[in-house]
């Protein structure tokens, strides 16, 4: 299968080299079960979402360096609606989530990052670390069956361990609200500094897809969404 033309742009690139090979140095970053990467065709990734977030860019460039595939990704709306963040998420190769944009990047063989429990998991607080947060996100999985691409998940523990993120009536409020973030939250000492954690992702064997069967779709993802809460559920005491 030919590789698909990569929609990450060359400046993109170079920043995310400049900006966060210094973070994986600072992190001692590493991977373990980068074979379960496809390396050819279609694939969705799907990572852990932790308030820091770059841990997840970092794995994106430990990827294309093992396997010479720059990865696409989807993101939150909140990123397009701001104008400056949004023109450089784009330049990144992130797309405004939807099932329709994930549907046509595995189609053309893209690899497909994808963080299930968007920003409602980041916000999770200190108590709830190490925790799925994937209770009705079921679309990941019908992306992943109706396409016929393997499903890869990949946890990073530690990086819930980056910052402490306080439970806030107000973060919930304006979450419920406006979908925004709006954590409380204190990484080294009392700054905002991040802490110094080492990071490892752990790359779970695929998930490979059942036969498509239309009018058994909904019993399909739901077997497929329960096998993939309990696999990274399984990554994500690996600390």
């Amino acid at each position: 299968m030919t590789e698909p033309t990569p929609i990450v742009s060359p400046g993109a690139i170079r920043f995310f080299e400049t900006v966060l090979s210094p973070l994986e140095r600072y992190h001692r970053f590493r991977v373990e079960g980068m074979e379960h990467i496809p390396r050819q065709g279609p694939g969705l990734l799907c990572v852990s979402h932790s308030l820091a977030t770059y841990d997840g860019f970092i794995f994106g460039g430990a990827v294309y360096r093992a396997t010479n595939r720059l990865p696409a990704a989807l993101g939150d709306d909140m990123i397009f609606k701001t104008p400056w963040l949004g023109k450089h998420a784009w330049d990144a190769g992130i797309r405004p989530a939807s099932p329709t944009a994930g549907e046509e990047l595995l189609r053309q063989g893209y690899l497909l990052f994808l963080a299930p429990g968007g920003m409602r998991e980041s916000l999770r607080p200190a108590r709830e670390r190490y925790q799925v947060r994937w209770e009705g996100r079921r679309g990941f999985v019908r992306l992943a069956l109706r396409t016929g691409s393997p499903l890869v998940l990949c946890a990073c523990p530690a990086a819930d361990e980056i910052f402490t993120v306080r439970a806030s009536r107000i973060t919930d409020f304006v979450y419920r609200k406006l979908k925004a973030p709006l954590p409380v939250f204190r990484g080294l000492g009392p700054t905002l500094i991040p802490r110094p954690v080492q990071l490892t992702y752990y790359v779970a064997p695929a998930i490979e897809m059942p036969t498509y069967e239309p009018e058994r779709e909904a019993e399909q993802v739901e077997d497929l969404h329960a096998t993939a809460t309990r696999v990274m559920a399984e990554q994500m005491a690996r600390r």
